[in-house]
């Protein structure tokens, strides 16, 4: 079983970055519980902002959670029980 899957967007814009969650959103099947994407903290801001403005609504995702750093954010699309 794979329960998540992590998604490096260090040197992406907010639009590139966009395009890559969605499309990992798409393909994420029944498997996958978990994206961690990685944006950086230190210039990785906007990405941040934009995941938690964007992605807090998302059918897709239950929630979102602070990863092991600033750097990370979780997206929750499944339970692990």
């Amino acid at each position: 079983m794979n329960s998540g899957v992590r998604i490096d967007l260090h040197g992406k814009n907010t639009y590139q970055a966009r395009i890559i969650l969605n499309n990992e959103l798409k393909k994420a099947g029944n498997s996958i519980y978990r994206l961690r994407v990685v944006h950086g903290q230190t210039y990785g801001t906007q990405l941040r902002d934009m995941i938690w403005e964007e992605y807090g609504n998302h059918p897709k995702v239950v929630r979102l959670e602070k990863g092991n750093n600033d750097g990370e954010t979780v997206l929750v699309l499944r339970e692990l029980y």
